[in-house]
């Protein structure tokens, strides 16, 4: 059995001590879960997930909380303090995540979030960061269908939008026209894939397309007015802004969703909103 650092591992409760209990690392050795880490009701020979990373003194130690970041991963974090050596990050464990000078795009600053990629630095050893993002995305083409929901996290504005990364894999694009969210650089949203371009580029959207995204707000809505006994303010002459702000839809899907309810006999208009039809 090979221990994989950065990254949860079900590991056997094979010794307990009072600071503790010990986990079978297999060719490592026996690997430390501290007390404070230990499950109430946890005994030995019990199979344990934990995240495997190094405490102070470079050695292995398990953890039951789970980390913002595994390696492999993308995640915007905050920077708890810098030295001569670089930044480091919190990344929810006793032991901040270092970023090296050399990761960095620009000097990190205490208090301010960016987005990094974390891995195991081959030469020393230890789970660390990057912030040059760019070279840890794919360069295959993406296999994504039009239409598919993807999580993404959002990495950085551009003049045309803001740049997301695919499910920690590969970039894609959100264009300033197509969003009616407000948006900010370390925000994780679900998104739909609008277009994989020949040139593999990954065009996104935050809503559905077409039918099945106007079916499903018709259902939303239509729940909406049911829940208000039977009646809704809303209507086709209501502002944009406040029907985002109630629904997280444009207009133009909100006007588009009353005419499926409408056809379909299910409401009537009226001048002061909406009523469910009897």
């Amino acid at each position: 059995m090979s221990i994989e650092l950065g990254k949860h591992n079900t590991l056997k409760v094979v010794k307990e001590v009072d600071f503790g209990m010990y986990l079978d690392g297999g060719e490592e050795g026996e690997i430390l879960l501290p007390a404070r880490y230990v499950p109430e009701d946890c005994q030995l020979g019990d199979e344990l997930s934990v995240f495997i990373y190094l405490d102070n003194e470079e050695r292995l130690v398990a953890t039951t909380l789970t980390p913002l970041v595994e390696i492999g991963q993308f995640a915007c974090l905050e920077v708890a303090w810098v030295n001569q050596y670089g930044a480091f990050l919190n990344w929810g464990l006793m032991k901040d995540l270092f970023v090296p000078f050399r990761e960095q795009k620009m000097k990190m600053q205490v208090g301010k979030s960016y987005v990094v990629y974390a891995y195991l630095d081959d030469e020393s050893y230890r789970i660390v960061a990057s912030a040059k993002v760019d070279r840890y995305l794919s360069k295959e083409i993406a296999t994504y269908e039009a239409g598919q929901e993807v999580n993404v996290l959002i990495w950085q504005k551009t003049d045309l939008g803001f740049k997301a990364i695919i499910e920690n894999k590969h970039s894609g694009l959100l264009y300033d026209s197509e969003i009616f969210q407000p948006l900010r650089t370390g925000m994780t949203v679900k998104a739909y894939v609008k277009q994989v371009r020949e040139d593999g580029k990954i065009d996104l959207i935050l809503q559905k397309t077409g039918k099945d995204k106007v079916d499903d707000f018709s259902t939303t809505l239509l729940e909406h007015i049911r829940e208000n006994g039977g009646k809704t303010s809303f209507n086709d002459k209501s502002p944009a802004e406040e029907i985002y702000d109630a629904f997280g839809v444009s207009k133009k899907t909100f006007k588009k969703a009353v005419g499926d309810l409408y056809k379909k006999h299910l409401i009537l208009l009226q001048d002061d909103g909406i009523v469910l039809m009897k």
